[in-house]
């Protein structure tokens, strides 16, 4: 099996165990919405909320490797774990708290890859926002194949009920017009 679906399988099981909501996001996404891309890791949104972060890290940390020797230092002052997979690959767990990631989390559902391997993925919409909000450059990538591939199936009136109150915490207009323009062109 990939290692990253193999790692992906691998937290979904613990949470699903434990009953915590999350949902994959990145590149695991990726492969469900937009353009098929290789990733390197494992990214997913846990919710947590918030002043309980660290139940879940110190359970987490039981039983996966950190990546840093500071991982509980750094999950608390970032709000992502840097975990590593029994197989060594890297798995980043963001700990949810705001509103939107309970959304996400609330509209995500199954992708079924393989025989025997069904992981749980954000929605197309909410990966946009995701992307949208970290804005790197590998973000608009993605956000371009994704537009370009799911096309008007995209809701774009819930992306922006998502994304336009997060980019105004963040005083970012440029990341706003930036996907306008990339959605404008995927209905062109």
């Amino acid at each position: 099996m990939n290692p990253i679906f193999a790692a992906a399988l691998e937290i979904q099981d613990f949470c699903r165990a434990r009953r915590w909501k999350f949902c994959f996001i990145g590149g695991v996404a990726v492969q469900r919405w937009g353009e098929p891309r290789l990733t390197q890791d494992v990214d997913l949104t846990l919710l947590t909320g918030f002043g309980t972060e660290e139940a879940f890290v110190s359970m987490l940390l039981a039983d996966f490797r950190a990546r840093r020797m500071d991982a509980r230092d750094f999950a608390a002052r970032y709000r992502v774990l840097l975990l590593e997979s029994g197989g060594g690959t890297p798995i980043d767990v963001a700990l949810g708290a705001m509103p939107f990631e309970e959304r996400a989390i609330n509209r995500a559902s199954d992708f079924t890859i393989g025989p025997g391997i069904v992981l749980f993925t954000c929605s197309a919409e909410d990966l946009v926002v995701f992307k949208a909000f970290a804005a790197r450059d590998r973000d608009w990538l993605d956000i371009e194949g994704i537009a370009l591939r799911q096309g008007s199936r995209l809701d774009e009136t819930l992306i922006w009920a998502e994304l336009a109150p997060l980019l105004e915490l963040k005083e970012d207009q440029l990341s706003a017009e930036r996907l306008r323009r990339i959605l404008q062109k995927a209905r062109d």
